[in-house]
């Protein structure tokens, strides 16, 4: 069964870059098919798909977050990170990484279609 684990600091400065990593064991990051994505919820919000890493290392992004959001990898670590720019306060949420393992590249911008979730990790802007 696939286990994730995200790791990164808990406060972040407004204006700075936010990153955080999410290490995969019980399966590889490059197993075929797989998909790998961030995902956050906002303090009383819903959950908000921001991105995603295939096992090719092909990459979509949430329109909405695109310009300041990039996802990679290292195959070597089994490891997938995620990078936000420029944070504000409304950065501010509990941030997920998932695996998806059945299906269509297209139906991984929806937060459902993810079968395995880490703990989730809390990260707050603020100075």
């Amino acid at each position: 069964q696939v286990q994730l684990q995200e790791s990164g600091p808990g406060l972040v400065k407004p204006s700075q870059t936010l990153s955080l990593t999410c290490t995969v064991s019980g399966g590889s990051i490059t197993t075929s098919f797989y998909g790998w994505a961030w995902i956050r919820q906002p303090p009383g919000k819903g959950l908000e798909w921001m991105g995603v890493i295939a096992y090719d290392g092909s990459t979509s992004y949430s329109p909405s977050l695109k310009s300041r959001t990039s996802i990679s990898r290292d195959t070597s670590k089994n490891q997938f990170s995620l990078q936000l720019s420029s944070v504000t306060p409304e950065d501010t949420a509990v941030y997920y990484c998932a695996a998806d393992v059945n299906d269509p590249w297209s139906q991984l911008h929806l937060a459902s279609a993810y079968d395995y979730w880490g703990q989730g990790t809390q990260v707050t802007v603020s100075s």
